[in-house]
């Protein structure tokens, strides 16, 4: 296995080249670099297909968050998807949500290979006491989390408004992560006015301080507005932390693998209400262990991934002399 670039695209045979987030150029702040970028990206695909290269994509996102390029956007993915043999998605009901929205995915081999879980990928052996030391807040304080990166679909803003409403003078409001920008930024800041009860720390997270958050935490909260898949959602979970999220892309779905135990799903805006009620459930003494992180293991997911590796140059040649 070896990483992208171009050059190596050219000069080497591969037998699969899989791709993650195609998008990663059209959004590319500088014009010229967008463009150029996807032309490069798409001219690799043509070439590595003449040459037998099996092109597998994973579904992470039906469009890309960030619409800068609407129209260049449409006419990559329009470009993008010709060049596909065989996908991946994370969920059941991405594997719908793919084909209905990507039509030319219909005809092409697709597999379900979950997101994996983050045990053991970050240290995890500071105490909830000492992780609510570092953070400031009160040992019997209810806390609510928001950790990742901060844009305009996480909906992080609705997030503060919510809790500004809510009625309890000792509950907190953790958000951190870093900023997709100083819009993004202002967004957070106007939502939490001078809540003295919410505390913001905007910046890159280290990896051996993402444990402070969640040990820290009592429920995580996720307000997105749009999404597929979460990974945020999984590295909460990892931590053994209870998750709210909207009813939304495969949210219900993840709700359904863990259990109402650990995923709780809303529909509509956040509501103070619901803030509240689900801080009361998160708060819920003798909580089952989330035995499911098995299932998600990385061991799993690669034996899955390869099959479909060796099952997409077979199904995807019969379905290209269907089309003919």
């Amino acid at each position: 296995m070896e990483d992208f670039s171009a050059w190596k695209a050219l000069l080497r045979r591969y037998d699969v080249f899989h791709l993650h987030w195609p998008e990663h150029y059209v959004v590319h702040p500088n014009s010229f670099k967008a463009v150029a970028g996807t032309l490069v990206l798409l001219s690799c695909l043509s070439w590595l297909r003449l040459r037998g290269t099996k092109v597998v994509w994973t579904v992470h996102n039906l469009a890309a968050h960030d619409r800068r390029r609407p129209r260049l956007e449409r006419l990559f993915w329009r470009l993008f998807a010709d060049r596909v043999d065989g996908f991946l998605v994370l969920t059941e009901a991405g594997l719908d949500q793919a084909r209905a929205h990507f039509p030319k995915l219909r005809s092409l081999p697709g597999f379900v290979v979950p997101h994996g879980v983050y045990h053991d990928a970050y240290p995890n052996d500071v105490t909830r006491s000492e992780a609510r030391r570092q953070l400031q807040v009160g040992q019997d304080q209810p806390v609510i989390l928001f950790l990742g990166h901060i844009a305009e679909y996480k909906n992080v803003p609705a997030l503060a408004r919510a809790f500004r409403m809510l009625d309890d003078p000792e509950a907190r409001l953790v958000i951190a992560g870093r900023i997709a920008s100083e819009q993004d930024a202002k967004a957070v800041r106007d939502a939490a006015g001078l809540d003295q009860r919410i505390q913001i720390r905007f910046g890159y997270v280290a990896p051996e301080e993402i444990q402070l958050y969640f040990n820290a935490a009592d429920l995580v909260v996720l307000p997105f507005r749009e999404i597929l898949n979460s990974g945020s959602a999984l590295l909460a979970l990892s931590f053994e932390k209870p998750v709210l999220v909207p009813a939304l892309g495969a949210m219900p779905e993840l709700q359904a693998a863990f259990g109402p135990d650990w995923v709780r799903t809303y529909e509509g805006e956040l509501t103070p209400e619901e803030l509240r009620v689900a801080l009361e459930w998160a708060r819920r003494p003798q909580r089952p262990r989330p035995s499911q992180l098995a299932s998600f293991s990385w061991d799993e997911i690669a034996k899955r991934t390869l099959e479909a590796y060796v099952e997409i140059p077979a199904r995807s040649d019969l379905a290209r002399v269907a089309r003919r």
